[in-house]
């Protein structure tokens, strides 16, 4: 079952947390290939990594809305996108827009030309009247102009820039598990934040715990990331460290696959295109088929359907409304 482990390093500054999705992104990539979808190898990877970095994400900052990771660029892959809700579910997809070299990086797929962007926003339940989603957005290129290949580099540097805090991040994926190893140095609190005192940024790479915890984090493979069960990784990792775990949340309280997409939710995008256009799609087609980019399901129309759409509710037979 997929679940996600928190603990904290005993009188250190140091969090970590680790997620293994199995079930779930299964769950994801099924979906896929019933609809004849599939996506390529390179791109379930990268998915795959998306969504694990996403659920460390949402499950760190303990955020109030959907936290939406998107990958960006000039290559093959057009957009990768990876959303996670406040209670951990997620969902991932991705438009691919040419061939994908086999083994492709993030370079290949994303930033050929150098145009490749990743961007994070944060999108709150309760928005006041007016108020914007917070979105930050960095390239997908080190310091000194260097192409990154990994997205767990990306997402390193983007940590380091918005939030002043050192972050290692291992990720990983296959088809059968999608998992992630976050170890962050905690933000200075209190009174030593203020005026005179350390600030966040000031302890860049500094902090000796943090940098020997992810030292050793850094040892983990990514094989050993995808087979090895939590307890094992974590006790081969830091077996002398000071170690405090929490409760592993998994079933309803941990990560899962959800797709929010509904029949009544396209239906009303058919009807903010116009009769005149899906009148012509009738016509061209004999009905109106829309897939799901997340979950591949696919919805239907016919002519029957679409007058339902664009006659008002109180001019309707009873039980006239469709229902696949």
């Amino acid at each position: 079952m997929s679940e996600i482990h928190k603990f904290l390093f005993e009188g250190l500054p140091v969090r970590g947390m680790l997620v293994r999705l199995t079930d779930s992104w299964q769950e994801v990539l099924a979906h896929r290939a019933t609809a004849g979808d599939a996506f390529p190898p390179p791109v379930r990877v990268l998915l795959g990594e998306m969504a694990a970095a996403g659920v460390l994400m949402q499950s760190n900052i303990q955020f109030n809305g959907a936290l939406v990771l998107q990958v960006f660029g000039d290559g093959p892959v057009k957009l990768a996108v990876a959303e996670v809700q406040p209670d951990l579910a997620f969902r991932v997809t991705a438009k691919v827009v040419g061939e994908v070299p086999e083994a492709a990086r993030l370079e290949a797929m994303l930033n050929v030309h150098g145009q490749g962007r990743c961007a994070i926003t944060l999108d709150p339940k309760d928005k006041l009247p007016g108020q914007q989603p917070y979105q930050g957005v960095v390239a997908l290129h080190g310091d000194h102009r260097e192409p990154l290949q990994a997205l767990s580099e990306v997402l390193e540097h983007y940590m380091l820039q918005s939030e002043q805090l050192d972050t290692r991040l291992i990720l990983a994926a296959d088809d059968s598990v999608a998992a992630g190893l976050l170890i962050q140095r905690l933000p200075v609190q209190g009174e030593a934040n203020l005026q005179g005192g350390a600030r966040n940024e000031d302890l860049i790479g500094l902090d000796e715990a943090y940098n020997r915890i992810a030292l050793l984090a850094g040892t983990l493979t990514c094989e050993e990331l995808l087979t090895l069960d939590a307890d094992t990784v974590l006790r081969r990792l830091f077996w002398q460290e000071p170690l405090r775990r929490f409760a592993p949340q998994a079933g309803s309280t941990g990560p899962r696959f959800e797709c929010s997409c509904a029949r009544t939710r396209v239906g009303s995008m058919l009807v903010s295109l116009g009769r005149d256009e899906v009148d012509s799609i009738i016509e061209e087609q004999g009905r109106v088929e829309i897939g799901c980019d997340f979950c591949g399901r696919k919805y239907h129309f016919d002519p029957v359907d679409v007058g339902e759409l664009f006659t008002p509710a109180h001019d309707q037979p009873p039980g006239s409304a469709a229902t696949h």
